[in-house]
Order: C-alpha cells, then structure tokens, then sequence
C-alpha cells in the first residue's frame, strides 16, 4: 500500500525562526531516497516555500496558496489550478467598502503579481510585504480599481478583528475563508480563496494522481483542519492550535523540536 505523506510548512515542519532544521531536511531526505512519498501543503506561494525549504529533496508536485494551486516542484508548471469567477469583484467592493484594503494574487498578462495599494496599507500589511522585499511577484498599484486586475485566485487582508471578523462570517460559507491569527507577527488575517481550493481537495487530487491509498498529514494551524478530517491519520505538532489537536491522531513533539521528522524516523518503514 502507497502511503502520501503531506506536512504543512509553517508552524509545523519550520521552525519558529522560518528555517528549517539540518535534522529535518536530512532525515526526510534520507526517507525521500529509501521511497517515501511526501510532499506539502501551505498557504505560501511557490517562491517563498521553496525558500525556506531549499534543503529538502521534494521530487512530487507542491500545494501552495493553501490549495488554490497544485505545482510541479521540478518544472515549476500549474497542475492544477483554482480561480475566482466574476463574483470576486463584488466580494472585492464590498471590503473596500467596509475599509478593508487587501492584498490581491493574480495573474496579470501571464505574470503572478500580489498588489496592493502602499498608501492604504495597514502597518501589519506593511511588515508582510517589506518581508518580501526584491519579490517579483511586488506589484503596488496606485487605485483601488487597479486591485481588481487579472484572474484573480487569492486575497488577504491584513487589520483589526473587528473589522475583518463580519467580513469572514458573511463569506465563510461562499468562499474558502481562513481567519486567523499569524504564527510570526500574531496579526489578524483574513485569506479568502475560491470555494474549490482547500488544502483537503488539493490532497485529494495529489492522492489519486500518485496511486496513494493512504494518506497521512502533520499540522499546527486552524487552516489544517479539512486535510486532518481528509487523512487516515493526522499528527498535530505540540505548539499547534487546540482546535488542531481535537482533530488528531495524536499530537507529537513541537516544530522547534523537529517534531515531524522524529515521527517519521521512527515510524517510516
């Protein structure tokens, strides 16, 4: 029986300082070379996962945007792909009407772009972008209007819980909505996605394209719960969110204690 193994990035294979341990990357290397098959799943872009996971040997395609793309990890090419349909620019009026200035992913001109407009920016949305410093992806527009460009496939909005809370709870049900605190920085987000991209569904199409029967996944965030409920067995790291841990198999060592690749030196075979 083939058996996918999917782990989350931050919080959980990372470490708290966003780097991940020479520990980590050899053992899972070690397994990758004897025949696992693993992989993961983030709400990061490509760029920044592979970044911070530069040691790891993850020959199978990635789950990033936190489902709303499957990607290649060798040629780098969209798998599979979910974007929003024309509602998003009534969803994107209604949270500028509320004051709510997000960050837009799209594709504009065949280029992946993340914009915003620098003058509305909330000082949590201003430490994220200032940590992507020299992205290409960096697109500052200068009018709301030009936020809504492009085939459009995620937002977030970074502000305050009182604003950003009403805005989750009319969405949550028409849209994937992720609202949460920020494990770095303990801002308030808010990611809304297509209905269609999860990490759960992404998974599910992962599984099939490589004749996995069995799956089990490692996590620390809210925004694991549908691929814990998806897996034969799900593992949440001790420094993950309490709801997490109601959903989990059992809860093993922490992400600063390289948690995850102790569980699989151990039970690997």
């Amino acid at each position: 029986m083939n058996t996918l193994y999917v782990s989350d990035l931050d919080g959980t294979l990372l470490r708290s300082n966003e780097t991940i341990s020479e520990y980590t990357s050899n053992i899972i290397n070690s397994l990758i070379d004897r025949g696992m098959i693993f992989s993961y799943a983030t709400a990061r872009s490509l760029i920044t996962a592979k970044k911070v996971t530069k040691g790891i040997n993850a020959r199978i395609p990635l789950i990033v945007y936190n489902g709303a793309f499957v990607i290649d990890n060798l040629t780098e090419n969209i798998m599979i792909a979910n974007y929003f349909d024309d509602s998003v620019q009534s969803l994107l009026d209604d949270l500028l009407v509320n004051k709510v200035y997000p960050i837009v992913y799209a594709y504009i001109e065949g280029k992946e772009k993340f914009s915003f407009v620098p003058e509305l920016c909330t000082a949590g949305m201003t430490k994220f972008i200032d940590s992507r410093k020299g992205d290409v992806r960096t697109n500052a527009v200068d009018t709301i209007n030009k936020l809504k460009s492009g085939e459009i496939f995620y937002i977030t909005c970074i502000d305050e819980p009182e604003k950003l809370k009403p805005l989750y709870e009319k969405y949550k049900d028409i849209y994937h909505c992720v609202y949460q605190r920020e494990i770095y920085t303990n801002e308030q987000w808010l990611e809304i996605m297509p209905l269609t991209a999860s990490k759960s569904n992404a998974i599910k199409q992962l599984q099939s394209l490589l004749e996995c029967e069995k799956l089990i996944v490692f996590g620390d965030g809210q925004n694991d719960i549908d691929m814990f409920v998806l897996a034969d067995e799900s593992y949440a790291v001790q420094n993950a969110h309490e709801d997490l841990k109601k959903y989990a198999t059992a809860v093993i060592a922490s992400n600063d204690d390289d948690g995850v690749a102790k569980w699989l030196e151990s039970k690997f075979s």
